[in-house]
Formats: C-alpha cells, sequence, structure tokens
C-alpha cells in the first residue's frame, strides 16, 4: 500500500480534527462542496481579518455586502453571460463529463486557455487521452457555461445567476458608495462573500469547490493619475515574475525575480496600482507561513485572460500535489464594468473631477423652430417634435452631415437655431479605471494547514502562524485533581474576561492533551500543577519546540500578549526575563 503524501495526511488531519470535511457525506457527498468545522471557521475569520488589515483599514477603503444573486441583465452587461464558459469533454462509454484543461494536465500536458474545443479536441486525440473512470474513448469538446443559473421569484422569465464573483455588486453599487463616501476619490471597495461556479468535474478537494469565499478589493482611479502613494516603500522589494516574456519562449516552471521599480521601469507591470497590491499580496502570504521562494505571480496572455482585463496576474503558490495554485488574481480591468453597466442601466456612474486649470470648452445650443417644422410639415409635427425630444442622438448626425431624418422627414440646419458659445469648464465627468486584487478564501487557508503541516517524532504539529491561531492557548491541570482544576478553571475565566479565547481539558494524560492541542496549532499551553498551589506560579509551553517555562499565574496574560505582539515564543521569554516575570525554565 502506498504512503499518504503531504496533502492526503493534511486533508485526514482536517477531517479528523474539525477544520473541515466534504460537504453531505451522510448521502455520498457532493464533489466541490465542502463543510468548513468548528476551526475551519476560526481559521477563515482570522484570515479575513488579517486581509482587512492588508487591504481596507490601512487605507481608508470600505467594505459592502451586496446579494449572492444577481438579475440575468448585470451579467449580460458585465459579459458573463457570452463568456463565463469552459471547455468540457464527456466519454462516450460511461457518460462521465470533465473538465478539459484539468484533465489534460492530470496527463502532464498544460494547454493555454485560449485555445478553441477543436483545437482541445486534437490535442486529446494525438496524446491518446482517455476516460480516467473507465478508459472509454472521450467525445467532443464543447462549451459549458459555468455560472449557476435560477429564477428570481415565481416567474420562469426572471432569470437571474448566482454571483460567480463578488466583483460586480461593487460595480453596480459604485455611486452609492461613491456619495455615501462623500465623493472621495480615489476610492477602494472591498467585499468579503460567496462566489459560486458549476465547475464541471471538481476532483481536487479543497482547491477547486463550486461554492468558495472570496476577498476583493476594486480599486477606482483616475487613468491619467494612475500614481499609487503608497508605492515609494516598496520600489525595491523583489516580486517573482512569471512574465509573458518569459512564457512566450517557454520558460513555463520557474520565474524571474526582480525588483517592482524594474518591473515598472520595463512595462511588465503596468499599474502602479497592481504592483503594490501585488506585493501587498505576497507579505500577506508571507504572513499566513508561506515564503517567499514558494510563490510567483504568472502572466496571464492574451486569449487566456478574463474579457474584462488588459493586464492580469495570478498569484500561485506551489502545492505538494497540484503544484503551482492561484490564491490570488491581480487584474486590470480599465473602464470595462463601469462602461457596460453605464451603457445597459443608462444610469449615471460618473466621478467628478475638479480641475487644476479650467478647459475651455465649446458649447453648441440646438433648439428646433418649431414653426417652420410646422410650416413645412404641419401634418407631422406631433410625431416630429416627440422624436426631437426623445434623446439627443440626432444633433450630432446634423452637425456632421447637415441634416438629420426624424419621423420620416429630413431637416436641415435651416430648421434649428444653432449658438456656438465657449466656457471654463471646472469639473468634468470621468469613468474611473480599476485595479482589481481578488483573493480565493478556501485555497488560502488550505494553503497555510499544508505549509504549516510538520510531524515530530512521530506527532503531528500545526505550526500555525500567530495571527490565524484558532484558539489564544490551552489551559490544563496537570492531574484531575479537584483543587487544580478549579484553579486552571478560574486562570481561564480570568483570561476569557480580558478576551482570550481559551480550550479548556482534563481528560486523558498531559501528554495526550499536550499532543492534541499541539495538533491542531494552539501556540501555547498553559498547565497548573502543584507547585501552582504553593508560589502561584505555571508552566507556559511553547507548541513548536516544547521548551516549558514557569510564569506566574497573574502575569499570564501579559505572557499572551506580548506573544502576539512579537510574535514569537523565544522573543517573548527573553523580554520577560528582562522584566523578571519568567521566574524559571523548567
Amino acid at each position: 500500500m502506498s504512503q499518504p503524501d503531504k496533502a492526503e495526511k493534511v486533508q485526514r488531519l482536517c477531517m479528523r480534527r474539525g477544520f473541515f470535511w466534504p460537504a453531505y457525506e451522510i448521502y455520498g457527498g457532493v464533489a466541490g462542496l465542502l463543510t468548513w468545522g468548528p476551526l475551519g471557521v476560526i481559521l477563515k475569520n482570522k484570515i479575513k481579518d488579517l486581509w482587512r488589515r492588508y487591504f481596507v483599514y490601512k487605507h481608508g477603503f470600505v467594505e459592502i455586502d451586496s446579494p449572492n444573486i444577481a438579475p440575468y441583465i448585470v451579467f449580460k452587461a458585465s459579459g458573463h453571460v457570452d463568456s463565463f464558459k469552459d471547455i468540457m469533454v464527456s466519454c462516450l462509454s460511461c457518460g462521465n463529463k470533465y473538465r478539459a484543461d484539468t484533465l489534460l494536465s492530470e496527463h502532464g500536458i498544460e494547454i493555454s486557455e485560449a485555445l478553441k474545443p477543436s483545437e482541445i479536441e486534437k490535442i486529446i486525440q494525438d496524446n491518446n487521452v482517455r476516460c480516467p473512470q473507465c478508459g472509454g474513448e472521450l467525445g467532443e469538446a464543447t462549451y459549458f457555461m459555468t455560472m449557476f443559473q435560477t429564477t428570481i421569484g415565481p416567474y420562469t422569465e426572471a432569470k437571474g445567476f448566482l454571483r460567480p464573483e463578488t466583483a460586480q455588486g461593487m460595480f453596480t453599487e459604485f455611486k452609492r458608495v461613491y456619495e455615501a463616501m462623500r465623493r472621495r476619490f480615489p476610492i477602494g471597495i472591498a467585499q468579503i462573500g460567496r462566489g459560486f461556479r458549476n465547475e464541471i468535474s471538481p476532483r481536487q478537494g479543497p482547491i477547486r469547490l463550486r461554492e468558495f469565499d472570496m476577498m476583493e478589493l476594486e480599486m477606482f482611479i483616475d487613468p491619467s493619475d494612475p500614481v499609487c502613494p503608497y508605492i515609494d516603500q516598496y520600489r525595491e522589494e523583489k516580486l517573482n515574475l512569471l512574465h509573458e516574456a518569459l512564457i512566450r519562449v517557454g520558460k513555463t516552471e520557474g520565474y524571474e525575480t526582480m525588483s517592482v521599480q524594474e518591473a515598472l521601469d520595463k512595462k511588465i507591470i503596468v499599474n502602479e496600482w497592481m504592483a503594490y497590491f501585488m506585493v501587498l499580496a505576497k507579505k500577506f502570504m508571507e504572513k499566513l507561513g508561506i515564503p517567499a521562494e514558494k510563490q510567483r505571480f504568472r502572466e496571464k496572455l492574451e486569449g487566456e485572460r478574463a474579457h474584462y482585463a488588459t493586464q492580469t496576474f495570478d498569484q500561485e503558490v506551489y502545492l505538494s500535489r497540484w503544484g503551482w495554485v492561484e490564491v490570488s488574481g491581480h487584474a486590470y480591468r480599465g473602464d470595462y464594468d463601469l462602461q457596460a453597466h453605464i451603457k445597459h442601466s443608462g444610469m449615471d456612474l460618473y466621478v467628478d473631477k475638479k480641475l487644476k486649470v479650467p478647459k475651455k470648452v465649446k458649447e453648441v445650443s440646438i433648439v428646433p423652430k418649431a414653426d417652420e417644422i410646422k410650416r413645412k410639415f404641419g401634418e407631422k409635427i406631433r410625431d416630429i417634435m416627440k422624436a426631437l425630444h426623445r434623446d439627443d442622438t440626432w444633433k450630432n448626425e446634423l452637425l456632421e452631415k447637415g441634416y438629420t431624418e426624424i419621423a420620416g422627414v429630413k431637416l436641415g440646419k435651416n430648421f434649428f437655431d444653432i449658438k456656438e458659445s465657449v466656457k471654463d469648464v471646472y469639473v468634468e465627468k470621468l469613468v474611473p479605471h480599476v485595479v482589481e486584487p481578488s483573493f480565493g478564501l478556501d485555497r488560502i487557508a488550505y494553503a497555510v494547514l499544508e505549509y504549516s503541516y510538520r510531524e515530530v517524532n512521530g506527532r503531528i504539529v500545526l505550526s500555525l502562524p500567530i495571527p490565524v491561531r484558532v484558539y489564544d492557548c490551552a489551559v490544563f491541570p496537570l492531574v484531575s485533581e479537584e483543587k487544580l482544576i478549579k484553579e486552571a478553571i478560574d486562570i481561564k475565566h480570568r483570561l476569557e474576561s480580558k478576551g482570550f479565547m481559551i480550550l479548556y481539558d482534563d481528560k486523558d494524560s498531559i501528554g495526550r492533551r499536550y499532543a492534541r492541542v499541539d495538533e491542531i496549532g494552539i501556540p501555547v499551553a498553559i498547565t497548573i500543577d502543584k507547585e501552582t498551589l504553593e508560589n502561584d506560579t505555571v508552566t507556559v509551553r511553547d507548541r513548536d519546540t516544547w521548551k516549558q517555562y514557569r510564569i506566574s499565574k497573574y502575569e499570564v496574560d501579559v505572557f499572551l500578549s506580548t506573544l502576539f505582539t512579537t510574535e514569537s515564543f523565544e522573543v517573548t521569554v527573553k523580554k520577560l526575563c528582562l522584566e523578571n516575570k519568567i521566574v524559571a525554565p523548567k
């Protein structure tokens, strides 16, 4: 029997200890759906909070919460109805259906996302790729829409979709947010919420899901002034870039490391805001325990990018079973989305830009001469005037051609009063451009678990980074004696009153209890023993080194606060030793 790989070990631990497991297990489960358990929910919430600190709070950006369901017109306007689809192949023998690029990747064949169904069919045939279930021949490759369609209310014609991204909610609600925030611009709007994609054949556990959490930010900027005020401190920061020039010559396995400034100078990254958010994404993942050398940013080529993007870099991390896996996408969306919603809704989604120097603008006033039109076309005057007032599209035609055709008649300039004037304009209308960093929370949570997983002397230790710990500490009586239990519960209650999240346990031997909390990543365990009753000291034990020290039971909250500030057990011990708060190593 083959030994389980790291991914399998991590998933077994997660199922056993309550991080996540397949949803609807009692009915056999449903591919692509996970249930996040008690510890998994805490972990994901901690990652969300950290993301907010990195991408929202420090910049004064704002957050909204828009619906998971949107009417058909939203995704028709955004281009998703026409473009959000994957290529699918079916087995001619057993009928199983597969996402073509994933199936080929499992056979060691990497393909461009820009390929058409006929091109993928040829690759499948040339490489004799067969059904992984029964070995049967694969049939025609076809497109499959990956949005979940529904109806809104009892009317079948009221079609809608579960959103595949949270972004459209930020575009449709942009003007409301802009007005509510007193027309602040540029402005970042964030949203954390569910996305839904009707994946064809998700077979990658927590990596490819049909329902997942996203953390997205839409940064609305002036395209004529794309300077990022935060970039200066990061210009020498290094990024691992698998950029277009490398991909074009077939170097797809590694990356080129360069500074942010070099990437901007070479126009490998087109925008300072893009570069800034990519740096933040790198540092965010490092904070979560993913080292820089296990991260890269892969540029998507034309034809691979989403329909709305003019440049996209996928942030990828290296996972033991699946190799390089996308955890965030960084897209320059231009004004695609707002322009699309302006066109389809007819609503004003512009911002007002105050000009430092007023512009001279020529204005043309065109007023129909109703009496002249009536004299010439008396019987049609009502239809003509109604058409003229319906919209202004005829005005450009009149100025360019010298006439316009309205209600079946030809009206020349002589039927209008046309006056030109020049005025100073101090404010102009602007359609913002958008830079978007978008993160997949479930994949990130899994990556954190995999990189935290260690085995020490046959025992599992989950070295979760301090910012995403699932409990602040564990509190144990050394043995199940009434006096020790009472003392331990008193300490537990005192720490909880100060806002700490505590796991208490008095079952089994102390060694087994230590092993259990090491497995779920609790950074420190506090043990109450007979010496506690004698001199009011307790033992603090480090999860990662298993070192122990004695400290006054009244200083435990100080110890925890210092640990969570320094994020290092050893640094905390040294600091408190200098302050004479550590009694002695044990």
